[in-house]
């Protein structure tokens, strides 16, 4: 989630922590971590790929920052 839009989960999380001993946590911000093999001709046309899977349904622009990382 951007840093703007509440995170209900983060917060929620902190609190079973602090509930658990640990103390001194500033924030807690949950995500989600999409993993995805993909054939294609270069790491640019992936990369472009990859972004347009993003932006039209993988994450909401409007709510969520997203990062695209390619490995090998």
């Amino acid at each position: 989630l951007k840093e703007m839009v509440s995170d209900l989960q983060g917060l929620t999380v902190r609190h079973a922590l602090e509930s658990l001993g640990y103390k001194n946590i500033e924030e807690v911000r949950v995500g989600k971590l999409i993993v995805m093999k993909l054939n294609s001709r270069s790491r640019k046309e992936a990369k472009r790929k990859l972004d347009g899977m993003c932006r039209k349904l993988l994450a909401n622009p409007v709510i969520e920052d997203y990062q695209v990382e390619l490995i090998k």
